[in-house]
């Protein structure tokens, strides 16, 4: 499951108008389902050096697979049909992990709230669902 975008190698990815970036990937910027098909809109495009083809993943990318998914991520891995993220709900709330089904698109956060990186690192690290 993927999704291909185009991304200027300043950040943002191009949105619909296919004249700004957006900083933020979201519904409003175009996407492909193929190299391919974005590869023939970049060539219609000026400066197509400064436009990179990406490869966007819920492993790359959450938020946009996960829309209830709502915090800062940090870091991601996939278990199985699940993706992990370790995330911070908002700015300067204690840390907590999400588990994010692949299948059915729920997410859900882990009891557990943790203070500092390194205590929600050592759990990600072990996690298992």
């Amino acid at each position: 499951m993927s999704i291909f975008a185009l991304q200027s190698i300043a950040g943002g990815f191009l949105d619909e108008d296919l004249h700004h970036f957006n900083k933020k990937f979201d519904d409003w910027c175009i996407q492909f389902e193929s190299y391919e098909d974005a590869m023939d809109i970049m060539q219609t495009l000026e400066n197509q050096e400064n436009i990179d083809i990406v490869e966007i993943t819920p492993l790359s990318y959450p938020k946009y697979f996960f829309p209830t998914l709502q915090g800062t991520i940090y870091v991601t891995r996939q278990i199985e049909d699940k993706i992990v993220c370790v995330v911070e709900p908002v700015m300067g709330a204690n840390f907590r992990i999400a588990i994010c089904d692949l299948k059915t698109k729920n997410v859900r956060l882990t009891k557990t709230h943790y203070k500092t990186i390194p205590s929600v690192e050592g759990a990600f690290a072990s996690f298992s669902d």
